[in-house]
């Protein structure tokens, strides 16, 4: 009697243990979750495994993983509940290797996984990007037959999603029995994020046929879709869904989603209209409709909304500042953006947000502030890629090339690293400033080669403009050719090269190649074969490409365009063609058209067109020397020394001096005058 006593005393105590540690995993942690509550459980190693998972998963919760680690050390036997606590509890706090190489020893010693234990590491490979161990998973969830389990087939259909294999993680939805809301969530997220925004709102047809009911996060998805591809009447569909279904006023994300739909498509006032109806607004409300007034030029309204965010307790974000800072960039707003700098001063987010001290250095740069920007630059707490990038592309904005190359040499130095954005960066300086030569673009580029950027687009078109700048259009077409799939950049960038080198032909022939290939060619590419056209002299082919810009590829011709085409037929003798041209151009009082004609007229010794374009153009540029020098050569040209001679002394008169050119030649690797 007295042993059945004790026996049920025993059962009694481990409840009331349990019971005890599952009501305090709820409130904050007791004085007895400490570190050294583990030596505690040592004491109690005849327990069982039910016990001991208890604790440990009580411990991991309460925030302390070393002593769930310490206690699953010290337990004599372990399930398939033990490892999932320990890889759960590790994903929880961020380990995520940790957690598959859990995994791993837990698959090593023979432990059978369980979903859940599916679900959890492919839900780790997902976050983490384990894209490869994480098709492996798939196989082992195929052997162990847990494929059709919906929590399992949601992890798989969330991973192909976040690998980009949206139809894979379709086809894995549609083969489940049983589909619930996370399942068509994980399939809609991937969807917006891919931009695929017709099949996302076919997918919410079928989740309605399916019976299952759109929460918040569907929607937010769903709007998100819409902002992406502007769909304006969709988006206001969804909006009155929302509103019907009262989601709009309990939930901030849906009604965050609403705002920025409204901004994609530049309704300020709906977008107004969503902020006020949100009862409490969020960091990311505030920047949303501060954004939407930004990007619409209310830039006195944004200031006053940022404000009011301050007044209301709410800190901007970085998001806040960049948003801003990028717009004074965009619209050269060098005053706004000095205001904005103090409000990054007065809340610390200069030494705060590498991307706010980005974006300073930008709009400084932009602004062609760059004595401020260059100081920002030089008191940043780490020179970051992204600083460094910014100052590059300030500095090749304003004309400092050889500072371009210079901040680039720094960079290597310093070990900060290179991205396209920098490679292609100092190749465009590189390529304009006196340190251009061909030893210099193969030290870059063998810089990109060994950073592994040699087969991004934007660096192989910088590489062949640069050797084709530097007189070695045979190493771009190398270049060129070894290009997988050239887009419209690449071949302008190859035709443009050619065009430098007076191969006309070899223009119109890329032109061809780039049709074939179904690419349609835009205003630059047109720009550099009629260029080419001109140096070659191909009057008749520049026509044809010239006339093909409306007709063929609905390109509207701009000023460079007629520029190009009146300079061909100038060159040609075509005057009055040339003339006739130029009064059907966007800016007939061109300088640079005007002295196309006058320098072609002084060629061909067209005296009348001469007079009259030498008289225009002196009216037009009462101060430019060029212009004067130019008109003198003409006259002389065509005997009308007289003239010659008054147009030289009125040059004289008013003090006018003209810049003396000069050439660069390298030889055997160093640049001389």
């Amino acid at each position: 009697m007295q042993l059945q006593q004790r026996r049920r005393l025993l059962s009694i105590a481990k409840a009331a243990i349990g019971f005890n540690l599952k009501y305090t995993t709820t409130t904050a942690s007791p004085p007895n979750s400490s570190p050294q509550f583990a030596s505690y459980y040592q004491k109690n190693a005849q327990e069982g495994i039910y016990s001991y998972n208890r604790r440990i998963d009580h411990l991991i919760k309460s925030g302390y993983l070393s002593s769930g680690i310490e206690v699953f050390d010290q337990m004599p036997v372990r399930d398939v509940v033990t490892w999932n606590l320990l890889i759960s509890g590790h994903c929880r706090f961020g380990f995520l290797r940790q957690s598959l190489l859990i995994y791993q020893d837990m698959v090593s010693v023979g432990m059978r996984e369980s979903s859940s234990t599916c679900s959890s590491i492919l839900s780790v490979c997902s976050k983490a990007q384990f894209y490869h161990e994480g098709l492996q998973v798939h196989c082992r969830v195929v052997f162990l037959g847990f494929s059709l389990n919906i929590f399992v087939g949601c992890s798989l259909v969330d991973l192909y999603m976040h690998m980009g294999h949206v139809e894979t993680g379709l086809k894995l939805m549609t083969d489940l029995p049983e589909r619930n809301i996370a399942t068509w969530n994980v399939v809609l997220r991937g969807f917006s994020e891919k931009g695929l925004s017709d099949g996302l709102l076919g997918l919410f047809k079928r989740m309605e046929l399916d019976g299952v009911e759109p929460n918040q996060v569907s929607f937010c998805y769903l709007i998100r879709g819409c902002s992406n591809a502007l769909l304006i009447e969709e988006g206001r569909q969804l909006h009155s869904q929302v509103l019907k279904k009262g989601l709009i006023e309990g939930n901030v994300f849906v009604a965050n989603a609403m705002v920025d739909f409204y901004a994609a498509c530049d309704n300020v006032i709906d977008a107004w209209k969503s902020f006020e109806s949100i009862p409490e607004e969020d960091v990311i409300s505030w920047n949303s409709i501060v954004s939407v007034f930004v990007s619409n030029g209310l830039l006195d309204e944004a200031l006053e909304l940022f404000n009011r965010m301050r007044l209301w307790g709410k800190r901007p974000s970085t998001r806040s500042f960049v948003g801003l800072l990028n717009f004074c960039s965009g619209v050269k707003d060098v005053i706004f953006g000095k205001q904005i700098h103090c409000y990054v001063l007065k809340l610390g987010f200069d030494h705060e947000s590498e991307y706010v001290q980005s974006a300073l250095i930008d709009m400084y740069g932009k602004c062609k502030v760059i004595k401020t920007a260059v100081c920002i630059f030089e008191n940043v707490p780490e020179r970051t890629l992204a600083c460094c990038n910014s100052l590059m592309t300030s500095l090749l904005h304003c004309g400092v090339n050889e500072d371009v190359v210079e901040l680039f040499c720094l960079m290597i130095d310093e070990g900060i690293g290179l991205n396209e954005v920098t490679i292609s960066t100092t190749l465009k300086a590189l390529s304009v400033s006196s340190l251009a030569s061909f030893s210099n673009c193969r030290l870059v580029h063998s810089c990109a080669t060994k950073a592994g950027l040699e087969s991004d687009i934007v660096v192989s078109c910088s590489l062949i403009d640069a050797y084709s700048r530097s007189g070695h259009i045979e190493v771009s077409q190398k270049l060129f050719e070894q290009l997988p799939a050239p887009n419209v950049i690449c071949y302008t960038s190859m035709i443009h090269g050619y065009a430098r080198h007076g191969m006309g032909k070899e223009c119109l022939e890329m032109l061809d190649k780039m049709i074939n290939k179904g690419l349609k060619p835009d205003k630059v590419t047109i720009l550099s074969v009629l260029t080419g056209c001109n140096h070659s002299g191909l009057v008749r082919e520049g026509r044809l490409v010239f006339d093909s810009m409306r007709d063929i590829y609905g390109i509207n011709p701009d000023q460079q365009h007629y520029s190009c085409m009146l300079d061909l037929l100038g060159r040609a003798g075509f005057l009055d063609e040339a003339l006739e041209l130029l009064r059907k151009a966007p800016l007939q009082n061109d300088p640079i058209m005007w002295s196309s004609i006058l320098h072609s007229c002084r060629i061909h010794g067209n005296d009348v067109i001469g007079r009259k374009a030498a008289k225009y153009l002196m009216e037009l540029e009462p101060e430019e020397p060029a212009v004067y020098l130019q008109a003198a050569k003409f006259y002389s040209a065509i005997g009308d020394f007289q003239t010659s001679t008054e147009v030289g002394e009125i040059a004289l008169a008013t003090k006018m001096r003209k810049e003396i050119g000069y050439s660069l030649i390298e030889v055997n690797g160093h640049i001389d005058h």
